[in-house]
């Protein structure tokens, strides 16, 4: 009999157990999944949330728009430079490259809050986004990059959704408001754009939050004293600190983990929860105008999405 086998040979034995590097692997690649889907959900949830509480506080009379915004800016860029001041120091400090950044989150802020005291929450958001990627497409063309066909069409068939929505009817949007909320969504593609361009994000965030903050005291003579009230600043500090400034943050740690395309088609979402959270939190009214709409603009925004993926294939 002999007696050479592996279970004579202790240390021949442990050789033949696959080793759990694998398990190991795939383990921490689902944790990975499931923090990264956290992380997105709460980023949607804090978008959709600057149209809930920014439309909560101006529906009801809380606050004006002008002391919604000053708030809302000064109380992100107060959060900001605590959170990276001490690790930053005087980096933080806007400088002259940051002024596009800075005055495109300061327009943005002042036309999106001004636009809500008519605006519902779910045509506001509605508005805005596809504002804000057709936009981007526009400043891409501006500097060299030429769209593909699929990428034109969509963004026409978004527009044409916009232009739908805003058309004059018994269910439409006070155009003065659209029109706000429309700039608003230029502006915004003009900050996204700055924010691509950013060597360190989190940094240029902060710095855009300070120089926003500063630009906002233009909008003082606005402001009425009569108006504010306790629940209003509250609705404006959770705002500004939480659902923006926390907010943009989260973003970004979701971009550096899923691709383009992927955090693109998940912006899509960020209406439909604002038109969810106003119907059941504001008592907002679902309309034929806004379910079309939404359907007219998202179509379009998903081709553009889907021939992004393609030309960058074909790269």
């Amino acid at each position: 009999m002999s007696w050479a086998g592996p279970w004579f040979h202790p240390w021949e034995a442990r050789t033949v157990v696959p080793p759990a590097n694998s398990e190991i692997a795939s383990e921490n690649r689902w944790r990975g999944q499931i923090v990264t889907l956290i992380l997105l959900i709460l980023t949607l949830l804090a978008f959709a949330g600057n149209s809930l509480l920014n439309r909560a506080a101006l529906a009801d009379g809380q606050i004006d728009w002008a002391s919604f915004t000053i708030i809302r800016l000064v109380a992100g860029a107060l959060l900001l430079s605590l959170l990276f001041g001490i690790r930053h120091g005087v980096a933080i400090i806007p400088k002259r490259a940051d002024v596009i950044g800075a005055a495109s989150l300061f327009a943005y802020a002042a036309a999106f809050s001004a636009a809500y005291i008519q605006l519902d929450a779910g045509i506001g958001a509605l508005i805005l986004f596809p504002a804000g990627q057709i936009s981007m497409q526009l400043i891409g063309l501006l500097r060299g990059i030429v769209p593909s066909r699929g990428q034109i069409a969509g963004a026409a068939i978004a527009l044409g959704g916009l232009i739908y929505l805003m058309a004059p009817g018994a269910s439409a949007p006070p155009l003065w408001s659209a029109l706000l909320m429309t700039s608003a969504g230029i502006a915004w593609g003009f900050y996204s754009w700055t924010g691509k361009l950013a060597e360190n994000a989190e940094l240029a965030t902060a710095r855009n939050f300070l120089g926003a903050g500063l630009l906002a005291l233009f909008l003082l003579p606005w402001v009425d004293p009569d108006m504010i009230s306790g629940r209003g600043v509250l609705l404006a500090v959770v705002s500004g600190a939480i659902t923006s400034a926390l907010g943009y943050i989260l973003w970004y740690q979701v971009l550096a983990r899923i691709s383009i395309t992927s955090a693109a088609v998940s912006q899509l979402s960020v209406p439909a929860i604002a038109a969810v959270g106003g119907i059941v939190l504001l008592d907002e009214v679902l309309t034929v105008r806004l379910i079309v709409g939404a359907a007219i603009i998202f179509a379009g925004i998903g081709l553009v999405i889907k021939a992004s993926g393609q030309v960058r294939k074909r790269e």
